[in-house]
């Protein structure tokens, strides 16, 4: 399955190579600012550890929305 996902990657031009490198990373983006708001001790803007959480949940929610969205597209 690996092989022909590298192949499909192969196949694509330039450009639907560079969108899929960026949809790769806007999905690391926001899983990784979810994990940090969630567990970052000094967080910067003033809220409530219960409203952190649900913001860091959702946005760890929508990069798992991405990365499928990303999968079904190749």
């Amino acid at each position: 399955m690996l092989k022909k996902i590298f192949k499909n990657i192969q196949e694509k031009s330039l450009k639907e190579r560079f969108l899929l490198v960026l949809a790769i990373l806007f999905f690391m983006f926001y899983l990784v600012l979810g994990l940090f708001i969630i567990f970052m001790k000094e967080f910067p803007l003033d809220m409530a550890m219960g409203y952190r959480i649900a913001f860091g949940i959702l946005l760890i929610v929508y990069s798992i929305v991405r990365g499928v969205r990303i999968i079904n597209d190749n």
